[in-house]
């Protein structure tokens, strides 16, 4: 439940605009968010540095500098030792917005880089969830959003902070009947209309359609449960920015659901490689984890069980550092088909501690039954 209020908190963070800028402006602005996609940071540092020599009074070269660090923060979560230098860097836009709004108040870029400035700062609270202070967050900007979007109403961008919100206000309170009492201090959503805002952004969007795509992806997948349509919009990004470990684990976990093993194994052996290469981002445990998994399990699937043995003992391994607040499914399964693979292979003893293992976690699916039942198997093929 805590990612899809996260999602909604997110509205207020990406919906940017530049206005009434020279071509070489423009030109500068979307090479640098071409960089960050591309996790090329040092270069989009650079860019993005150039632009606040070039233009020192518009928000956007401190906005961007500030959205490497949340791109550092996405890349790896289970850290937060970038949370405070990306707290500090959010202010300052917002100190700039605010000294550009003081001379005009009615300034289109002011308001929608504060407005943006003040959601990430509350995305991230969500993302460390800090629900209270996301909430908080969440109200101080939807105002500044709405009045720059009175302001500029044919902007395409700006339907995509739109589009996010009408889509989440819809159906988190349906599927998640808990958070309704949140809702009350925002207004209802329209899920048709937040898709189709989405879809508008992602063909025809400046700035924002790379997120357009990603929220597109994200939805389909989670919410929708339609894969094909995930799909589509995962391997425009990929073919985009083939190195953003984000977007090639989205496109594995995407090939998995549709039944494409063959294909997920061969993303998920990709991202191993580049975490072996160190890529950025690519060398994180949640990376190596979900990696390992997939892969391990593939062979298992094929009766390469010595493969699989390596592999899943890795995602076991890294799970064990991850799994702070309790047994994630990787670590579950992983746990369970290796006592699988110690069963196919007589070592009764190992494969029995493995099951043992599963029982002293929490139930995942039906890990318990199945850890019991194979435990009592290994009884009857004892006597």
């Amino acid at each position: 439940m805590n990612k899809y209020i996260a999602l909604l908190i997110f509205f207020f963070a990406i919906t940017l605009q530049i206005k009434g800028q020279d071509a070489k402006f423009d030109s500068i602005v979307v090479k640098g968010i071409q960089y960050i996609y591309s996790i090329e940071f040092k270069q989009a540092e650079i860019t993005f540095n150039k632009l606040i020599a070039e233009y020192p009074y518009h928000p956007a070269g401190k906005f961007f500098l500030a959205m490497l660090d949340w791109w550092r923060i996405l890349l790896d979560t289970s850290t937060e030792q970038r949370d405070e230098l990306f707290f500090e860097k959010i202010e300052q836009v917002i100190e700039h917005c605010d000294e550009i709004l003081d001379e005009d108040p009615e300034n289109v870029d002011a308001l929608f880089f504060k407005g943006g400035a003040i959601g990430f700062r509350g995305r991230l609270s969500a993302l460390r969830e800090s629900w209270l202070s996301a909430v908080d967050d969440g109200r101080e900007a939807l105002p500044l959003v709405e009045e720059a979007g009175e302001l500029d109403p044919d902007n395409v961008d700006v339907k995509l902070g739109f589009g996010i919100y009408n889509y989440y206000a819809s159906v988190i309170p349906e599927q998640y009947p808990i958070v309704k009492p949140l809702m009350i201090f925002l207004p209802s959503g329209d899920k048709r209309l937040g898709l189709k805002q989405l879809k508008d952004v992602a063909q025809n969007g400046k700035y924002t359609k790379y997120e357009a795509r990603y929220f597109l992806m994200t939805l389909y997948y989670r919410l929708e449960k339609n894969y094909a349509a995930a799909e589509e919009y995962s391997k425009i990004l990929n073919d985009d920015f083939p190195n953003n470990p984000v977007f090639e684990r989205w496109h594995g976990r995407i090939a998995m659901k549709k039944g494409d093993v063959i294909l997920a194994d061969s993303i998920f052996k990709s991202i191993l490689l580049k975490g072996q290469k160190r890529y950025p981002g690519y060398n994180t445990l949640r990376a190596k984890r979900e990696a390992n998994y997939y892969v391990g399990n593939n062979y298992r699937n094929l009766g390469k069980y010595d493969s699989a043995q390596v592999y899943l003992e890795k995602c076991m391994n890294y799970s064990l550092k991850l799994d702070k607040d309790g047994e994630s499914g990787f670590l579950i399964n992983a746990t369970l088909y290796l006592g699988m693979i110690k069963e196919m292979s007589k070592e009764y003893a190992a494969a029995k501690m493995y099951y043992e293992r599963v029982l002293d976690m929490r139930e995942f699916g039906n890990s318990n039954s199945l850890a019991e039942s194979y435990l009592e198997r290994i009884e009857k093929q004892e006597k």
